[in-house]
């Protein structure tokens, strides 16, 4: 009875530091895996992506990307994600970035965009992108990582600032090649 009486305890413990700190797990255990996770996506896109044409590369430029020849466009079957890491997935689905029901169809992991194959990456998903891309070149892929994680957690995907700031490019650039 008292090893029940523990265990009981020893749980409850842990469930209250959890929901008291559960952003400092989040930031100081889950955050670290991925950051690491999405800088070697990244490097692999640089390495097998394809570079922007002339007009993709002024529209980089224009959106205001310092490096628009670095930028690299990955077209994949389904967009990456860590999913073989147990608690990633966990807390992707949680924030609501995978799951059932949700399609990615294009993500960027530093300057490298991953999008589907089926996915028309015309000028305003492109301009959408691309902001991504400034938006990780003016701070850095773990701190914009690290932002909207929190933000979709706060707002949900749509009111996330990032998101709305890159959908203001989808606006913006609306007009087709």
């Amino acid at each position: 009875m008292k090893l029940f009486k523990l265990v009981s305890l020893t749980l409850v413990v842990m469930i209250i530091f959890l929901v008291f700190f559960y952003e400092k797990v989040i930031a100081s255990v889950l955050l670290p895996q991925y950051i690491n996770w999405a800088h070697e996506t990244d490097k692999k896109g640089l390495e097998i992506g394809t570079p922007l044409n002339e007009k993709e590369m002024a529209l980089a430029a224009k959106i205001g990307i310092k490096y628009p020849a670095k930028v690299r466009v990955v077209y994949v079957d389904e967009v990456p994600y860590p999913y073989e890491n147990f608690a990633l997935k966990v807390f992707g689905e949680t924030v609501g970035l995978v799951g059932e029901g949700i399609i990615n169809n294009a993500q960027v992991f530093g300057y490298s965009i991953y999008a589907r194959k089926d996915f028309k990456l015309n000028r305003p998903k492109l301009a959408h992108e691309l902001v991504h891309v400034l938006q990780i070149e003016r701070a850095s892929l773990g701190e914009v990582v690290t932002q909207h994680f929190f933000d979709m957690a706060q707002y949900g995907y749509d009111d996330a600032p990032l998101e709305v700031e890159a959908a203001k490019a989808n606006k913006r650039y609306r007009a087709d090649w």
